[in-house]
């Protein structure tokens, strides 16, 4: 069997273009070539949409079966992260393809199985992948080919399926070659104070000692640790807080709390439906301070070089309602109103709002980049990919570096990390707080959870999941056999202070579990574990 991606001594690879805002024509310099003025008219008739994808082979040719089926409503109704995942698999399985003489039409069972055993098993693959990822991609396949066999473009589907039965008895079509050893999900936490050092080192730039290094350059930084405490205290997925607008950052605190709450808008959750998160007030704070220091700044100069006057589609905001349901109403370039409910707004149309300011327009968007532009959500991923790079230069010993891997010494943190780690801890301080702030017999927590609900179910609301059973079964699995009710209840008297010791109880939780992070207890270098 031929090396997937290569034909001889020439790399063959499939490679996928994204159509930008205002399409094709938007991107053209210069003027339209001969024989391309009807490129906007075109557009328009095939449906060409900004963020849809295009497949572009390896001799330069598109696909327009392909064309068609990123275009359909198959694939239009994944969310944006998802299309970026399923392209990029269905990319390599093409290249793979390519390389065997054979267009993806073509694909037999046969072929799946060996694209399988050379993405999952064969030696001679440097970059192996796992269940969880395989699966990712069978289901990339399984959507492409069932489209095609819909469409009549092929007469049966290479991806074979058997039918079993789903939690509640219901019967599931699944694709035969799901692997088994999947893990559920990439569930790993910090503590807090695990958190703490890893904003210090990753994104101030400080040393082991605590100070900061010699020759930093904190770009952004301010931005960033106010991101990063935003989703740890929060537990908003990445493009829930990516997408924030100015006005939508709490301002109002629970009375005698030191939390502030806000809503999230239903287009932007993975659910589409509205809820109120919380974040610590501290957070709140040092997004103020970023929108009053770095961000002001980073506008000013946008301004100062005509950034936002190049801009193609800007929506001046005029008015945000109030009410149950706000409206946002703004005018266009054109002097055209428009007007959307602020639940619906996806998260492209509100990086085109913008307000008046003192100098001229100024982005609604929270999160902009240094040319003060709005920052993409999935960009943090980047952020905190050089900030774990930090962290490890320097928390790990130099004679360890790369080479030691039993041994954890520097936290590893990602933007969905941050969720489950704000799930666990608040997990871990609501039991806290019904155990030992109010001194609860079995008989009074079992009162308390008939009024308040336990505190999976309170973690459930907090996290926006759809039923507890999500909470438990896929977050919060793994910390179940901690029996967190009676590890935290032998206190003999209530305690007076208002919260216990959450460092030395995470501790403690680490201590009996898996895959949770805390400093100390697993990255000391004195410490026999491993995170």
């Amino acid at each position: 069997m031929l090396k997937p991606i290569e034909r001889g001594a020439v790399r063959v690879e499939w490679r996928v273009c994204w159509v930008p805002s205002g399409g094709i024509r938007s991107q053209v310099r210069g003027g339209l070539l001969a024989g391309w003025e009807e490129l906007m008219a075109c557009e328009d008739a095939l449906g060409v949409r900004a963020g849809d994808p295009i497949f572009l082979a390896p001799d330069y040719s598109v696909d327009p079966m392909l064309s068609r089926y990123v275009q359909s409503p198959d694939f239009r109704r994944h969310e944006v992260e998802t299309k970026r995942n399923y392209v990029t698999d269905i990319a390599l399985l093409l290249s793979f393809l390519w390389s065997q003489g054979r267009s993806w039409t073509q694909a037999t069972t046969r072929d799946l199985e060996d694209y399988e055993h050379w993405r999952r098993n064969a030696i001679e693959n440097p970059q192996r992948i796992g269940g969880s990822k395989w699966n990712r991609e069978l289901a990339a396949f399984a959507g492409l080919f069932t489209w095609a066999v819909k469409e009549g473009l092929i007469r049966r589907s290479p991806v074979v399926t058997k039918q079993v039965l789903g939690r509640r008895g219901e019967v599931l079509t699944v694709a035969a070659a799901k692997a088994k050893d999947a893990r559920p999900s990439n569930v790993h936490w910090l503590t807090p104070r695990t958190w703490r050092l890893w904003v210090n080192v990753g994104l101030r730039g400080h040393t082991r000692e605590g100070v900061s290094e010699r020759g930093w350059v904190g770009r952004l930084e301010d931005r960033n640790v106010a991101f990063a405490r935003t989703v740890t205290s929060s537990g908003l997925r990445r493009l829930e807080a990516g997408s924030l607008l100015t006005f939508e950052v709490p301002t109002f605190r629970l009375a005698g709390s030191r939390y502030c709450h806000g809503k999230v808008a239903a287009a932007v959750t993975r659910s589409k439906k509205p809820r109120t998160f919380y974040v610590s007030a501290g957070a709140v704070g040092d997004v103020e301070t970023y929108m009053e220091s770095s961000r002001a700044w980073a506008i000013r100069q946008a301004q100062r070089h005509g950034r936002y006057e190049r801009l193609r589609v800007m929506r001046l905001v005029i008015e945000v309602t109030r009410g149950l349901k706000p409206v946002v109403r703004w005018c266009d370039r054109d002097g055209v109103l428009g007007e959307q409910e602020l639940n619906r707004l996806t998260w492209r149309e509100r990086m085109l709002l913008f307000a008046e300011g003192p100098e001229g327009p100024e982005p609604l968007w929270l999160w902009l980049n240094e040319q003060g532009l709005p920052f993409l959500p999935h960009s943090w991923d980047g952020v905190f990919r050089t900030a774990n790079q930090w962290c490890e230069r320097v928390l790990t010993p130099p004679r360890h570096l790369g080479w030691d891997p039993h041994k954890t010494y520097a936290p590893y943190a990602t933007v969905h990390s941050a969720r489950h780690s704000f799930a666990l801890f608040m997990l871990v301080v609501l039991n806290a707080v019904m155990d030992r702030r109010y001194g609860l017999t079995p008989a009074e927590r079992r009162d308390f959870r008939l009024l308040y609900g336990d505190p999976w179910f309170m973690v459930q609301g907090l996290l926006g999941h759809a039923s507890r059973e999500t909470t438990v079964e896929t977050y919060l699995a793994p910390v179940r056999h901690l029996q967190l009710q009676s590890m935290l209840a032998d206190a003999a008297e209530p305690q007076e202070a208002p919260m216990p010791d959450l460092d030395g109880l995470f501790a403690r939780v680490v201590r009996d579990a898996e895959g949770i992070q805390d400093i100390d207890v697993r990255m000391s270098p004195g410490s026999g574990g491993a995170a």
